[in-house]
């Protein structure tokens, strides 16, 4: 089988519509690629539970033929945009343990097309940067380096995670 992760966006969805394989088998594939990848620090809370309970809801919609645009889609969430329930901290320590009880408008148009959240990825505290150096829980490692420099690369900014 192809590795599910190495599919683009427009790809994932039409063979989670042709049931090549499930919103449940896709989000797992992501949450065994980002514990592989958990030393880059791109998230600071992963929503294991949550993507496979969204995962779940997805197939049950793409069975029944009422799929979203995003229908089953595994993605991270900048951790700028208040998710409910779910930690949002816009990697500030003044916002450490802040789980919201609204949704942002961002993130309800994005479930209710039918994405999964796999959880809230790093960036620049308050978004205020470009290098992911100043998020209260560390910077993201870049795992990218060049042939002829050792020198650790920034992965950019502000959404260092999302790089």
């Amino acid at each position: 089988m192809t590795d599910l992760t190495s599919l683009n966006l427009a790809e994932a969805r039409d063979a989670l519509r042709k049931r090549e394989f499930t919103a449940l088998e896709l989000t797992e594939a992501y949450l065994d690629a980002m514990a592989a990848a958990r030393k880059l620090n791109c998230f600071i809370t992963e929503t294991s539970d949550r993507a496979r309970d969204m995962a779940r809801a997805s197939d049950q919609r793409l069975a029944s033929g009422g799929a979203g645009a995003l229908e089953g889609i595994p993605l991270g969430i900048k951790d700028l945009f208040c998710t409910k329930d779910v930690l949002s901290t816009a990697a500030s320590h003044i916002l450490d343990g802040f789980a919201p009880s609204y949704e942002s408008a961002v993130t309800a148009n994005l479930w209710r097309e039918g994405a999964v959240m796999l959880g809230k990825l790093n960036l620049d505290e308050f978004a205020m940067g470009s290098s992911n150096e100043t998020s209260y829980y560390g910077p993201v490692i870049n795992p990218w380096r060049r042939t002829d420099d050792p020198a650790p690369l920034a992965p950019g900014g502000s959404s260092g995670g999302s790089a």
